[in-house]
This record gives C-alpha cells, structure tokens and sequence, in this order.
C-alpha cells in the first residue's frame, strides 16, 4: 500500500513537470508570434514606407531662342519684327500676348511704337494695329534676323529697304494681300495680319523662312537671378509725353511683370489678357531730330546704361551691341541670364540719366 502511494505522488510529480514544460513553450510562442508582440516587418515592406529622395528637374529637350521657353520641337522658323502702333486709339492692341518679345521706342512726336517679335507662338491670332517702319526699328529686326512687317514708312527707311534689296512685306508697296481692315476703328488704327497669312507671304516672295537668331543665357528653372541690387516691386518708366506713361507691378504667384499704360492695365484685345513680362529692360540710347517733323535717329550701336527688372529684383546694368549680335546686357562684363520668358525692352533717350527716366519702388 505504501509503496503504491508512493508510485503514485511520483507520477503526479512527472505529470506536473510535463504540463509546466507545456505552458512555457505557449507562452515562449506567444511571445513571438501572438497580438501581444507583432512580429518584426519584412524587409519588403520597410522598402515601401522609404521616402524616394526628390527628382532632380528634367533640362528640356528644346528651348525658343527668344524666350528660354521649352517647346516641343526646335523652332527654326524666320522670326517676325512687326511694327504695332501705339496711339491711345490703336489701344488695346490684338496679339500682344503671343509675342516672344517686345520692344517700345520713341518715334516722331514723343509717341512710342511697339515692335513685336513672333517666332516660336504657333497659334494664328489677330496681330496689331500695323503701323509704319523707320530706318532704327529696320535695325533692331535685323538684330534678331527677322522679316520686318510694317505699313509705310519714313523716307529714309523706304531708301533703305528699297536701295539695298532687303526683305520686307509692306501693307503698301509689296504685301497688301497679307493684311486687312477691321471696322471697328479708324484708319490708321485698324490694319491687323496674322502669322498664317504672312507665312504665306515668305512662301509666295520667295524669302528665307528661316535665320540665325541670337541665343541669350537663360537662368534654369527655380534659379534666382544674380547680380542683383535691389528689391523692385514695381516702376515707372517715363518716355516724353503724358500720354504714353508706361509701369509695371511685379507678381510673384507667376513671376511677371504686369503692364499698365497710364495707370490702367495694358491688355490684349484678343483675350483679355493683361500684357506681362519674365524680364522688363530699360536701357539708354542717344537719340537725334531729324526734321522738323520730329523724325528720329536713335544710335542703337555701342554702349550703354541700363536696367535689368527680373523676380521682383533690379540689376543695374550695361547694355552693348555689336554689329551682327542681339543687344547684350552685362554687368562688371559678364552677361546677364534672362528669367525663362518674354521680355519687354524699352529704349529711352541718353540726353538724362536712366535713373530720371525709371523709377524703382522696393515695395
């Protein structure tokens, strides 16, 4: 009897044993696998919460000469230098908008007239009011290569056109059938073309379609400009008369320069769109009366004072122009790169400093 209680508690002894053996390997399992200790994630899903370090932007492939702008294809095509009138009553112009650049300059009277270079806009929109050419705006056009498309003209640009065999499309004399009439205006202000019917032109006279056009530097995408001076918020550029009071207002959600004319906004008629620049320049030339109709001769050779406006910053600069070449702009000599876009230049006369022709406004 003894002996089988014996046995007995000796076998209770090893049941217990096995069962407490039992219960630490379950909880040893638990401790790796159960709710209460999450196992350790994969290697595959830790490459998945990686954050991807930020892509660098991509250069474009193709770039227009006038404005930096990436287009899809080269532009090759012979830019257009069209003469645009600027009379009060030629205001608001139609095509503005699409022009890769613009320059304002003096002509007779103390009125200003506008020349807009198209080359990589391929669009086909009402471009003008077209007015007429002198022998200066002939030589900005050749600056960028360009065809000049004017309606009339001083005598002194006829001669030159006329006597040295250049190519031109003239409402008047040679292209009449490129251009037409609105009757919404007076004449002069109603002579409008569009870039289709003065491709067609080129094709017809048998001129270059294409031509050598000077490249500027252009800062990259993001990149703020260099050589700075100072905040220019906005600024007012004074030619000679009243009527022609020409400002800008920078905004920085786009980065341009809005355009007022007499403190109201310069718009495009076709849309209705407020005239605007990536780049507004000012530079100084000396300029001389011809006549006592007041014609003009503005020396566009050389150098000179000037202004560079660029993300809401002024560079005071130089500008330098050598026959063959664009208007460069330097500071201390080095070049100036362009911000990616359209620029507006406007030529003002040297008999004054450039400093009373602008004013700049930090703020």
């Amino acid at each position: 009897m003894l002996r089988s209680i014996s046995e007995r508690s000796q076998w209770l002894r090893v049941m217990a044993s096995v069962l407490l053996c039992m219960m630490l390997m379950s909880c040893s399992t638990l401790s790796k696998t159960g709710e209460s200790e999450p196992a350790p994630q994969s290697n595959e899903q830790n490459t998945e919460l990686e954050v991807e370090p930020p892509k660098e932007q991509s250069i474009p492939a193709f770039t227009a000469p006038l404005t930096g702008l990436p287009v899809k294809q080269p532009v090759l095509e012979r830019p257009l230098a069209i003469m645009i009138n600027n009379a009060p009553a030629a205001r608001p112009q139609a095509g503005l908008s699409q022009a890769d650049m613009l320059y304002e300059v003096l002509a007779e009277g103390g009125i200003t007239r506008l020349i807009a270079f198209f080359q990589s806009y391929d669009g086909d929109v009402k471009i003008g009011p077209v007015r007429s050419i002198r022998p200066y705006l002939i030589e900005l056009g050749e600056t960028y290569g360009a065809l000049p498309i004017h309606a009339g003209g001083s005598t002194d640009a006829y001669a030159i056109l006329q006597q040295q065999g250049k190519e031109h499309l003239d409402e008047i004399s040679n292209g009449g059938a490129y251009f037409w009439r609105s009757k919404d205006r007076r004449p002069p202000h109603n002579l409008y073309t569009n870039i289709s019917r003065l491709r067609k032109g080129i094709d017809h006279k048998g001129y270059l379609k294409q031509a050598k056009v000077p490249v500027y530097p252009y800062l990259k995408p993001g990149e703020a400009p260099v050589m700075t001076d100072e905040s220019a918020a906005s600024m007012q550029i004074r030619f000679l008369l009243k009527s022609y009071r020409v400002s800008y207002t920078y905004d920085s959600t786009d980065q341009q320069y809005k355009r007022f004319v007499n403190e109201k906004s310069h718009m495009d008629q076709n849309n209705n769109q407020q005239l605007s620049a990536a780049n507004v320049i000012v530079m100084s030339a000396s300029h001389r009366t011809l006549d006592d109709v007041g014609r003009l001769s503005v020396e566009l050779s050389g150098s000179g004072e000037a202004m560079v406006f660029q993300q809401g910053r002024v560079i005071r600069a130089q500008w330098q122009h050598t026959p063959g070449d664009a208007v460069r702009f330097m500071k201390n000599g080095v070049e100036i790169p362009l911000t990616p876009g359209t620029s507006y230049i406007h030529v003002v006369p040297a008999d004054t400093s450039l400093n009373e022709h602008v004013t700049v406004n930090a703020k």
